[in-house]
């Protein structure tokens, strides 16, 4: 209610922070908690935080899937950032729970004007075929071949061993964005934004951000991903400060640790790095915990 007052007085700043105490008393009512995130994400939204505004929507709609609120201000946030794909994508689910939406309507015809052409990269995230190491692609490469990002090739075979690490993490159940489609693409600046997975091995979580700026950094991402410690964190210990990224090599059965500072450009022109499925993906653990020291036992660590 307090946050309601500061909303309605725009006061967006102590609206945000009413609104996170609330979330911080850890209710049980997952609806309750849905509105808190989408009226926060609606004070962020007006301050013109629109990453921050995203995640909440994320957050909101993993709490409770038909939140149109959420919807339409995870579409409106897209459209923000550039990312019309993306914006297109909430739309379509949104009407699918009310097809007569009529701000979801009004959003989806504008993104479909604004959507980039010809030298869109199509390369079309989904899990399903992702976990047998297929991928769709549509295709102008050009743009990957100049920054020189590499990708994995498809397996020969219809079967593909998974490497060890990954192997321990099952994504079975996962269904985030990755099942609006989320894809690679050119935003109006000329700039990637791709789907990016973040996997917890040591919990069996992961975390998934539809449109990941290849000029953003990790770090920036994991405190907003990590502004509130998640609730199977029981420990208390996933602080942005306190975590560690790596990628696999899966050829060489190598890993690389990543420094939280670099960009995800930075990451993908690494020269053993190979994107699959058209989405990045890296492993996060807490520094010298007792799961991490143990998962990489025997094996051979890099730092970039």
């Amino acid at each position: 209610n307090e946050g309601n007052e500061y909303f309605r007085e725009r006061d967006y700043r102590r609206a945000i922070v009413a609104y996170t105490e609330g979330l911080k008393k850890k209710c049980e009512d997952p609806e309750l908690n849905a509105v808190l995130h989408t009226n926060r994400g609606a004070a962020q939204f007006y301050l013109g935080n629109y990453r921050s505004s995203l995640s909440d929507a994320i957050q909101a709609k993993k709490l409770k899937p038909t939140h149109l609120k959420a919807i339409v201000r995870g579409a409106l946030c897209h459209m923000e950032l550039k990312n019309f794909s993306e914006a297109i994508a909430w739309c379509e689910e949104g009407l699918r729970i009310d097809s007569k939406e009529k701000k979801l309507v009004e959003v989806r015809a504008k993104a479909d004007k604004l959507k980039p052409e010809g030298t869109l990269l199509e390369i079309c995230t989904d899990f399903s075929t992702r976990r047998q190491g297929r991928a769709v692609m549509g295709i102008d490469l050009l743009c990957l071949t100049e920054r020189n990002i590499k990708l994995a090739l498809e397996p020969s075979n219809d079967e593909e061993e998974i490497s060890d690490g990954l192997a321990e993490i099952s994504l079975d159940g996962f269904h985030s964005d990755s099942a609006m489609g989320a894809k690679v693409h050119l935003d109006a600046d000329g700039n990637l934004n791709w789907p990016v997975l973040f996997l917890y091995p040591e919990h069996g979580q992961t975390d998934f951000i539809a449109a990941f700026h290849e000029n953003s950094r990790f770090i920036d991402h994991l405190m907003v991903m990590f502004a509130e410690l998640p609730p199977w964190d029981l420990e208390r210990k996933y602080l942005p400060s306190n975590l560690e990224l790596y990628f696999e090599d899966e050829e060489r059965a190598e890993t690389y640790e990543l420094n939280p500072e670099h960009t995800l450009l930075q990451v993908l022109q690494h020269q053993r790095y190979f994107v699959k499925a058209g989405t990045p993906t890296v492993l996060a653990f807490v520094k010298h915990s007792p799961f991490s020291k143990n998962y990489f036992s025997g094996k051979k660590v890099h730092q970039l």
